[in-house]
């Protein structure tokens, strides 16, 4: 475990990375936020003047203050992976709701130490919020002030809210069929919030979402650390600790509900 006595300079750090990342961010948004398509496997893939500049931001802070940390990006890849602190960047996750003008695209930033994500944050400057966890806990910060962020009571699926980016968009035909299963056990879904879905889950107003194999590790290395401080819990479909080249992801907040899930989608689980 890294040490605890780290945590509160890291935290601070990383508060400070948001702002930096807002900065950017926030001219942009409704905005023109020169949109490009980078193509690819799964058609149109848009990145913005907010997603590379405020990644490059985020970068030139670092090595300001943490020369000797590492970093992986979204944009602009991996600088010494292999260091004992690494951070991993997502600084608009959800580009898709960013250029359609919807509040819930988000700057996700994580902090590895030996492999193993420590600290997180999910921010999401036009509403002035920043979720931020660890494992000795996770808080709402907002408006200069702070409450602590705790996962809700939730027996089972018939009493769930769910949420997924966009099954048919990005699962795969098993992974498909698998949501729907656990879609027609639960009492409410809900699509298309990105990233925003995990903080709802460590504030308590969500119960479960489920990701694709599509997902990389800057897509959700921000939810392990998040969700561990709010008394939740982040794994892979087969209900085993993420790895380090993303996949998979269940983001749950009572365990009864990731027991009653994962039946459901082990048929389509790597």
């Amino acid at each position: 475990m890294v040490n605890p006595d780290l945590i509160p300079e890291l935290e601070s750090l990383l508060m400070d990375l948001n702002k930096v990342s807002a900065e950017v961010i926030l001219p942009l948004f409704r905005s023109d936020h020169g949109l490009e398509d980078k193509g690819g496997e799964t058609g149109f893939d848009p990145v913005t003047m907010a997603d590379r500049g405020a990644e490059a931001a985020i970068r030139r802070r670092l090595a300001e203050v943490v020369p000797h940390h590492g970093v992986i990006g979204e944009e602009y890849g991996e600088d010494r992976p292999e260091q004992e602190f690494v951070w991993v960047l997502d600084p608009v996750d959800g580009t898709r709701a960013f250029i359609a003008g919807l509040p819930v695209w988000t700057t996700l930033i994580s902090l590895r130490w030996r492999g193993e994500p420590v600290l997180s944050s999910i921010g999401q400057p036009y509403l002035g919020e920043v979720f931020i966890g660890s494992s000795e806990g996770s808080r709402l910060v907002r408006g200069g002030e702070s409450r602590p962020l705790r996962v809700r009571p939730c027996f089972g699926l018939t009493e769930a809210t769910i949420a997924s980016t966009d099954p048919i968009g990005y699962f795969g035909a098993d992974e498909k069929a698998a949501w729907d299963r656990v879609r027609a056990a639960a009492r409410l879904a809900r699509l298309g919030c990105d990233a925003y879905a995990y903080a709802m889950v460590a504030a308590g107003s969500m119960d479960l979402v489920l990701e694709s194999r599509a997902c990389k590790s800057w897509d959700i290395e921000a939810a392990v650390p998040l969700l561990a401080g709010a008394g939740g819990i982040a794994t892979d479909w087969n209900g085993l600790p993420i790895g380090r080249n993303g996949g998979q992801l269940v983001v749950v907040g009572d365990r009864a509900c990731l027991e009653e899930a994962l039946p459901l989608l082990k048929s389509a689980a790597d």
